[in-house]
Protein backbone atom coordinates (compact mmCIF):
# COMPACT_ATOMS: atom_id res chain seq x y z
CA UNK A 1 0.00 0.00 0.00
CA UNK A 2 0.96 3.58 -0.68
CA UNK A 3 0.50 4.42 2.95
CA UNK A 4 3.01 2.22 3.99
CA UNK A 5 6.06 2.67 1.25
CA UNK A 6 8.79 3.57 3.89
CA UNK A 7 8.52 -0.21 4.98
CA UNK A 8 10.28 -0.98 2.10
CA UNK A 9 13.14 0.09 3.54
CA UNK A 10 14.70 -2.59 5.60
CA UNK A 11 16.01 0.32 8.48
CA UNK A 12 13.22 2.15 8.51
CA UNK A 13 11.14 -1.01 9.08
CA UNK A 14 13.23 -2.62 12.04
CA UNK A 15 12.93 1.22 13.23
CA UNK A 16 9.27 1.26 13.34
CA UNK A 17 8.76 -2.10 15.05
CA UNK A 18 11.07 -1.20 17.64
CA UNK A 19 9.81 1.57 18.50
CA UNK A 20 6.24 0.58 17.85
CA UNK A 21 6.71 -2.11 21.32
CA UNK A 22 9.29 0.75 23.12
CA UNK A 23 6.49 3.43 22.76
CA UNK A 24 3.18 1.62 23.83
CA UNK A 25 5.75 0.57 27.21
CA UNK A 26 6.58 4.48 27.64
CA UNK A 27 2.91 5.69 27.57
CA UNK A 28 2.45 2.49 29.89
CA UNK A 29 4.95 4.39 32.21
CA UNK A 30 4.13 7.92 32.06
CA UNK A 31 0.03 6.38 32.70
CA UNK A 32 1.54 4.74 35.59
CA UNK A 33 3.47 7.60 36.94
CA UNK A 34 0.70 10.41 36.92
CA UNK A 35 -1.73 7.69 38.75
CA UNK A 36 0.98 6.69 41.32
CA UNK A 37 1.70 10.44 42.34
CA UNK A 38 -1.81 11.61 42.32
CA UNK A 39 -2.36 8.02 44.40
CA UNK A 40 0.54 9.14 47.32
CA UNK A 41 -0.37 12.97 47.02
CA UNK A 42 -3.43 13.49 45.90
CA UNK A 43 -1.80 17.23 44.56
CA UNK A 44 -2.46 18.31 41.80
CA UNK A 45 0.53 20.56 41.53
CA UNK A 46 2.97 17.60 42.31
CA UNK A 47 1.52 15.95 39.49
CA UNK A 48 2.31 18.78 37.23
CA UNK A 49 5.63 18.85 38.37
CA UNK A 50 6.53 15.34 37.20
CA UNK A 51 4.67 15.84 33.82
CA UNK A 52 6.91 19.74 34.12
CA UNK A 53 9.72 17.64 35.07
CA UNK A 54 9.59 15.12 31.66
CA UNK A 55 9.21 17.75 29.34
CA UNK A 56 11.20 21.22 30.07
CA UNK A 57 14.67 19.98 29.11
CA UNK A 58 13.19 19.69 25.77
CA UNK A 59 13.19 23.60 26.37
CA UNK A 60 16.42 24.45 27.77
CA UNK A 61 18.60 21.37 26.20
CA UNK A 62 17.32 20.83 22.49
CA UNK A 63 19.37 23.81 20.77
CA UNK A 64 22.72 22.29 22.37
CA UNK A 65 21.83 18.23 21.65
CA UNK A 66 21.12 19.53 18.06
CA UNK A 67 24.70 20.85 17.70
CA UNK A 68 26.11 18.03 19.88
CA UNK A 69 24.66 15.30 17.24
CA UNK A 70 25.86 17.29 14.21
CA UNK A 71 29.07 16.60 15.18
CA UNK A 72 29.01 12.99 16.51
CA UNK A 73 27.71 9.73 14.99
CA UNK A 74 23.67 10.51 15.90
CA UNK A 75 23.18 6.29 15.17
CA UNK A 76 25.74 5.75 18.07
CA UNK A 77 23.76 8.34 19.98
CA UNK A 78 20.55 6.83 19.40
CA UNK A 79 21.40 3.68 20.56
CA UNK A 80 22.97 5.12 24.25
CA UNK A 81 20.38 7.04 24.78
CA UNK A 82 17.98 3.60 24.33
CA UNK A 83 20.41 1.97 27.00
CA UNK A 84 20.07 4.56 29.41
CA UNK A 85 16.37 4.90 29.10
CA UNK A 86 16.18 1.38 29.40
CA UNK A 87 18.27 1.96 32.77
CA UNK A 88 15.68 4.49 33.85
CA UNK A 89 12.97 2.16 33.57
CA UNK A 90 14.81 -0.58 35.18
CA UNK A 91 15.27 1.84 38.41
CA UNK A 92 11.76 2.60 38.51
CA UNK A 93 9.97 -1.03 37.76
CA UNK A 94 13.03 -2.08 41.22
CA UNK A 95 11.80 1.04 43.35
CA UNK A 96 8.00 0.49 42.65
CA UNK A 97 8.00 -3.50 42.90
CA UNK A 98 9.87 -3.34 46.52
CA UNK A 99 7.36 -0.34 47.08
CA UNK A 100 10.09 2.20 47.53
CA UNK A 101 7.34 5.38 47.08
CA UNK A 102 10.01 8.55 46.65
CA UNK A 103 8.33 11.17 45.09
CA UNK A 104 11.61 13.13 44.92
CA UNK A 105 13.09 10.31 43.28
CA UNK A 106 9.73 10.24 40.99
CA UNK A 107 10.81 13.85 39.99
CA UNK A 108 14.46 13.03 39.47
CA UNK A 109 14.05 9.94 37.33
CA UNK A 110 11.16 11.77 35.11
CA UNK A 111 13.99 14.77 34.83
CA UNK A 112 16.49 12.55 33.47
CA UNK A 113 14.40 10.53 31.10
CA UNK A 114 13.70 14.29 29.96
CA UNK A 115 17.39 14.77 29.26
CA UNK A 116 17.64 11.82 27.53
CA UNK A 117 14.57 12.71 25.23
CA UNK A 118 16.16 15.60 23.99
CA UNK A 119 18.63 13.97 22.62
CA UNK A 120 17.09 10.87 21.84
CA UNK A 121 14.35 12.71 19.41
CA UNK A 122 16.58 14.85 17.73
CA UNK A 123 18.14 11.51 16.63
CA UNK A 124 15.35 9.89 15.64
CA UNK A 125 13.84 12.52 13.64
CA UNK A 126 17.28 13.08 11.83
CA UNK A 127 18.03 9.38 11.44
CA UNK A 128 14.82 9.58 8.61
CA UNK A 129 17.21 10.60 6.01
CA UNK A 130 19.60 7.68 6.69
CA UNK A 131 16.62 5.12 7.25
CA UNK A 132 15.01 5.82 3.90
CA UNK A 133 17.10 5.34 0.24
CA UNK A 134 14.92 8.40 -1.55
CA UNK A 135 14.21 11.74 -0.55
CA UNK A 136 10.43 11.88 -1.82
CA UNK A 137 10.04 8.64 0.74
CA UNK A 138 10.97 10.73 3.76
CA UNK A 139 7.76 12.53 4.86
CA UNK A 140 5.67 9.28 4.68
CA UNK A 141 8.16 7.87 6.89
CA UNK A 142 7.76 10.83 8.62
CA UNK A 143 4.04 10.38 8.71
CA UNK A 144 4.19 6.94 9.59
CA UNK A 145 6.37 8.01 13.20
CA UNK A 146 3.27 9.99 13.62
CA UNK A 147 1.00 7.37 13.61
CA UNK A 148 3.30 5.06 15.45
CA UNK A 149 3.46 7.64 18.19
CA UNK A 150 -0.67 8.79 18.27
CA UNK A 151 -1.30 4.89 18.21
CA UNK A 152 0.64 4.67 21.25
CA UNK A 153 -0.68 7.51 22.39
CA UNK A 154 -4.34 5.64 22.68
CA UNK A 155 -3.29 1.68 23.00
CA UNK A 156 -0.56 2.37 25.93
CA UNK A 157 -2.86 4.54 28.43
CA UNK A 158 -5.40 1.79 27.96
CA UNK A 159 -2.99 -1.17 28.18
CA UNK A 160 -1.97 0.94 31.69
CA UNK A 161 -5.36 0.98 32.82
CA UNK A 162 -5.45 -2.70 32.38
CA UNK A 163 -2.07 -3.39 34.20
CA UNK A 164 -3.36 -1.13 36.79
CA UNK A 165 -6.36 -2.88 37.38
CA UNK A 166 -5.29 -6.22 37.67
CA UNK A 167 -1.47 -6.64 38.57
CA UNK A 168 -0.74 -3.19 40.00
CA UNK A 169 1.44 -0.72 39.12
CA UNK A 170 4.71 -2.14 39.76
CA UNK A 171 3.99 -4.33 36.35
CA UNK A 172 3.79 -1.18 34.22
CA UNK A 173 7.26 -0.30 35.13
CA UNK A 174 8.35 -3.90 34.55
CA UNK A 175 7.09 -3.55 31.27
CA UNK A 176 8.35 -0.62 30.18
CA UNK A 177 11.83 -2.05 30.73
CA UNK A 178 11.13 -5.27 29.21
CA UNK A 179 9.84 -3.36 26.03
CA UNK A 180 13.63 -1.85 25.37
CA UNK A 181 14.62 -5.33 24.40
CA UNK A 182 13.19 -5.25 20.83
CA UNK A 183 13.79 -2.03 19.75
CA UNK A 184 17.48 -2.51 21.12
CA UNK A 185 17.56 -5.66 18.84
CA UNK A 186 16.18 -3.58 16.13
CA UNK A 187 18.64 -1.06 16.45
CA UNK A 188 21.58 -3.66 16.64
CA UNK A 189 20.43 -5.05 13.17
CA UNK A 190 20.08 -2.00 11.73
CA UNK A 191 22.72 -0.89 8.44
CA UNK A 192 23.25 2.92 9.19
CA UNK A 193 26.44 4.64 7.71
CA UNK A 194 26.73 8.10 9.07
CA UNK A 195 29.54 10.47 7.89
CA UNK A 196 31.37 12.01 10.69
CA UNK A 197 31.36 15.23 10.26
CA UNK A 198 35.70 16.04 9.86
CA UNK A 199 34.53 20.00 10.26
CA UNK A 200 36.70 21.10 13.48
CA UNK A 201 34.41 21.33 16.43
CA UNK A 202 33.62 24.85 17.63
CA UNK A 203 32.74 26.22 20.81
CA UNK A 204 29.12 25.05 21.52
CA UNK A 205 27.87 28.75 21.76
CA UNK A 206 29.36 28.98 18.61
CA UNK A 207 27.41 25.97 17.56
CA UNK A 208 24.20 26.85 18.69
CA UNK A 209 24.76 30.96 17.30
CA UNK A 210 25.35 29.52 13.35
CA UNK A 211 22.04 27.29 14.18
CA UNK A 212 20.10 30.52 15.15
CA UNK A 213 21.89 32.38 12.22
CA UNK A 214 21.25 30.02 10.13
CA UNK A 215 17.20 30.20 10.67
CA UNK A 216 17.14 33.91 11.15
CA UNK A 217 18.64 33.89 7.51
CA UNK A 218 16.08 31.21 5.89
CA UNK A 219 12.97 33.21 6.32
CA UNK A 220 10.47 30.07 5.33
CA UNK A 221 11.71 28.36 8.25
CA UNK A 222 11.64 30.55 11.12
CA UNK A 223 8.34 32.09 10.41
CA UNK A 224 7.42 28.14 10.38
CA UNK A 225 9.03 27.82 13.77
CA UNK A 226 7.31 30.63 15.50
CA UNK A 227 4.42 29.54 14.29
CA UNK A 228 4.72 26.28 15.94
CA UNK A 229 6.32 28.44 19.49
CA UNK A 230 3.27 29.85 19.29
CA UNK A 231 0.75 27.41 18.89
CA UNK A 232 2.96 24.88 21.30
CA UNK A 233 2.82 27.61 24.12
CA UNK A 234 -0.77 29.03 23.79
CA UNK A 235 -3.26 26.79 21.99
CA UNK A 236 -1.96 23.11 22.46
CA UNK A 237 -2.02 23.33 25.80
CA UNK A 238 -5.88 23.04 26.04
CA UNK A 239 -5.66 19.67 26.63
CA UNK A 240 -4.00 20.23 29.69
CA UNK A 241 -7.69 21.03 30.84
CA UNK A 242 -9.37 18.78 29.77
CA UNK A 243 -9.86 16.90 33.59
CA UNK A 244 -11.79 20.17 34.02
CA UNK A 245 -13.83 20.14 31.19
CA UNK A 246 -14.55 16.06 32.16
CA UNK A 247 -15.36 16.67 36.02
CA UNK A 248 -16.49 20.14 36.43
CA UNK A 249 -18.20 21.25 33.02
CA UNK A 250 -19.16 17.98 32.23
CA UNK A 251 -20.08 16.70 35.70
CA UNK A 252 -18.25 12.98 34.58
CA UNK A 253 -16.25 10.70 35.28
CA UNK A 254 -12.33 9.35 34.48
CA UNK A 255 -14.10 7.01 32.29
CA UNK A 256 -15.42 10.69 30.75
CA UNK A 257 -11.89 12.47 30.85
CA UNK A 258 -10.60 9.09 29.33
CA UNK A 259 -12.69 9.83 26.19
CA UNK A 260 -11.87 13.10 25.50
CA UNK A 261 -8.44 12.14 25.53
CA UNK A 262 -9.14 8.95 22.90
CA UNK A 263 -11.16 11.39 20.75
CA UNK A 264 -7.54 14.07 20.54
CA UNK A 265 -5.78 11.01 19.70
CA UNK A 266 -8.10 9.31 17.51
CA UNK A 267 -8.19 12.66 15.71
CA UNK A 268 -4.49 12.88 15.87
CA UNK A 269 -4.00 9.07 14.04
CA UNK A 270 -6.77 10.06 11.00
CA UNK A 271 -4.66 13.45 10.34
CA UNK A 272 -1.20 11.40 10.35
CA UNK A 273 -2.88 8.28 8.23
CA UNK A 274 -3.61 11.38 5.56
CA UNK A 275 -0.37 12.50 5.72
CA UNK A 276 1.57 8.92 5.51
CA UNK A 277 -0.89 8.50 1.81
CA UNK A 278 0.00 11.42 0.10
CA UNK A 279 2.07 11.24 -2.46
CA UNK A 280 2.79 15.17 -3.30
CA UNK A 281 3.63 17.53 -0.55
CA UNK A 282 3.83 20.25 -3.04
CA UNK A 283 0.81 22.11 -1.17
CA UNK A 284 2.66 21.42 2.19
CA UNK A 285 2.27 25.07 2.89
CA UNK A 286 -1.81 24.72 2.42
CA UNK A 287 -1.64 22.23 4.70
CA UNK A 288 -0.08 24.21 7.75
CA UNK A 289 -2.30 26.97 7.35
CA UNK A 290 -5.39 24.71 6.86
CA UNK A 291 -4.23 22.52 9.88
CA UNK A 292 -4.07 25.63 12.05
CA UNK A 293 -7.41 27.38 11.23
CA UNK A 294 -8.93 23.60 12.06
CA UNK A 295 -7.31 23.60 15.09
CA UNK A 296 -7.73 26.95 16.42
CA UNK A 297 -11.19 27.38 15.85
CA UNK A 298 -11.93 24.51 17.23
CA UNK A 299 -10.24 25.01 20.51
CA UNK A 300 -12.64 28.36 20.12
CA UNK A 301 -16.06 26.56 20.00
CA UNK A 302 -14.59 24.07 22.07
CA UNK A 303 -15.33 26.24 24.78
CA UNK A 304 -18.89 26.79 24.42
CA UNK A 305 -19.98 23.50 24.04
CA UNK A 306 -22.14 21.65 26.18
CA UNK A 307 -23.08 18.51 24.97
CA UNK A 308 -20.40 15.52 25.42
CA UNK A 309 -21.15 14.31 21.59
CA UNK A 310 -20.36 17.91 20.24
CA UNK A 311 -17.24 18.19 22.55
CA UNK A 312 -15.55 14.51 21.27
CA UNK A 313 -16.01 15.79 17.50
CA UNK A 314 -14.45 19.06 18.62
CA UNK A 315 -11.49 17.23 20.22
CA UNK A 316 -11.03 14.88 17.12
CA UNK A 317 -10.59 18.01 14.82
CA UNK A 318 -8.77 19.48 16.78
CA UNK A 319 -6.56 16.22 16.99
CA UNK A 320 -6.41 17.01 13.31
CA UNK A 321 -5.64 19.73 13.17
CA UNK A 322 -2.65 20.17 15.94
CA UNK A 323 -1.44 16.58 13.88
CA UNK A 324 -1.04 17.83 10.47
CA UNK A 325 0.24 21.32 11.16
CA UNK A 326 3.44 19.50 13.57
CA UNK A 327 3.83 16.97 10.87
CA UNK A 328 3.78 19.11 8.10
CA UNK A 329 6.51 21.62 9.66
CA UNK A 330 8.41 18.71 10.29
CA UNK A 331 8.24 17.58 6.79
CA UNK A 332 9.15 21.20 5.40
CA UNK A 333 11.99 21.62 7.47
CA UNK A 334 13.79 18.67 7.27
CA UNK A 335 13.16 18.57 3.32
CA UNK A 336 14.24 22.42 3.23
CA UNK A 337 17.02 22.72 5.99
CA UNK A 338 20.66 22.34 4.30
CA UNK A 339 21.80 18.42 5.26
CA UNK A 340 24.58 20.43 7.74
CA UNK A 341 22.09 22.39 9.72
CA UNK A 342 19.36 19.59 9.68
CA UNK A 343 20.43 18.27 13.30
CA UNK A 344 20.54 21.73 14.33
CA UNK A 345 17.23 22.92 12.74
CA UNK A 346 15.34 20.22 14.02
CA UNK A 347 16.24 20.69 17.49
CA UNK A 348 14.84 24.45 17.73
CA UNK A 349 11.56 22.56 16.14
CA UNK A 350 11.54 20.01 19.42
CA UNK A 351 12.26 23.40 21.31
CA UNK A 352 9.75 25.19 19.80
CA UNK A 353 7.05 21.88 19.66
CA UNK A 354 8.21 20.09 22.74
CA UNK A 355 9.73 22.13 25.04
CA UNK A 356 6.98 25.12 25.21
CA UNK A 357 4.46 22.38 25.69
CA UNK A 358 5.07 22.37 29.41
CA UNK A 359 5.55 25.71 29.80
CA UNK A 360 2.14 26.41 27.96
CA UNK A 361 0.46 24.26 30.66
CA UNK A 362 1.43 25.35 33.49
CA UNK A 363 0.20 29.17 31.93
CA UNK A 364 -3.27 27.45 30.84
CA UNK A 365 -3.45 26.48 34.46
CA UNK A 366 -2.50 29.93 35.77
CA UNK A 367 -4.85 31.80 33.46
CA UNK A 368 -7.69 29.35 33.51
CA UNK A 369 -7.42 30.05 37.73
CA UNK A 370 -7.71 33.97 37.48
CA UNK A 371 -10.80 34.48 34.32
CA UNK A 372 -11.80 30.20 34.46
CA UNK A 373 -12.11 27.63 32.31
CA UNK A 374 -14.14 28.59 29.49
CA UNK A 375 -12.52 31.63 28.70
CA UNK A 376 -9.34 30.94 28.73
CA UNK A 377 -9.90 28.24 25.82
CA UNK A 378 -11.42 30.96 23.94
CA UNK A 379 -8.21 33.38 24.18
CA UNK A 380 -6.61 30.01 23.35
CA UNK A 381 -8.36 28.90 20.16
CA UNK A 382 -8.23 33.43 19.01
CA UNK A 383 -5.05 33.71 19.60
CA UNK A 384 -3.91 30.44 17.32
CA UNK A 385 -6.64 31.66 14.71
CA UNK A 386 -4.90 35.67 14.81
CA UNK A 387 -1.03 33.54 14.81
CA UNK A 388 -2.03 31.16 11.63
CA UNK A 389 -3.86 34.67 9.97
CA UNK A 390 -0.47 36.40 10.28
CA UNK A 391 1.58 33.63 9.16
CA UNK A 392 -0.45 33.17 5.72
CA UNK A 393 0.07 37.16 5.06
CA UNK A 394 3.56 36.79 5.88
CA UNK A 395 4.19 33.72 3.71
CA UNK A 396 1.79 35.47 0.98
CA UNK A 397 4.21 38.29 1.01
CA UNK A 398 7.25 36.51 0.55
CA UNK A 399 6.25 34.55 -1.86
CA UNK A 400 4.80 37.95 -3.78
CA UNK A 401 8.50 39.61 -3.13
CA UNK A 402 10.06 36.02 -4.27
CA UNK A 403 12.02 35.76 -1.71
CA UNK A 404 11.37 31.91 -1.70
CA UNK A 405 10.08 29.20 -4.16
CA UNK A 406 7.98 25.99 -2.55
CA UNK A 407 9.11 23.14 -3.15
CA UNK A 408 9.71 19.73 -1.54
CA UNK A 409 13.29 19.03 -1.65
CA UNK A 410 16.27 19.86 0.31
CA UNK A 411 17.43 23.40 -0.52
CA UNK A 412 21.39 23.73 -2.03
Amino acid sequence: MNMFRSLKYRNFQLFFYGQSISLLGTWMQKTAVSWLVYKLTGSALLLGLVTFASLIPSLVLSPFAGSYIEKHDRFKILVKSQIISMMQAGTLAVLIYFKIYSISALVFLSLLQGIINSFDVICRQTLMMDMVGKKEDLPNAIALNSTMTNLARIIGPALAGLVLGSLGEDFCFIGNFVSYIPVLFCLYRMDIKITENTEQENYVWTELKEGFDYLVHEKDLISLIVLLAVSSLIVIPFNTLMPIFAKDIFHGTAGTFSLFESAIGLGAVMSAVYMANLQKYDHIIKIIIVSGFMLGSSVMLLAGSELIPVTVVLLIVSGIGMMAQTSAINTYIQTHAHPSMRSRSISYYIMAYQGLIPVGSLLAGVVAETIGVRLTVVLQGLIGLIAVLAFYLYWKRMKTNSMIKENVFIKH
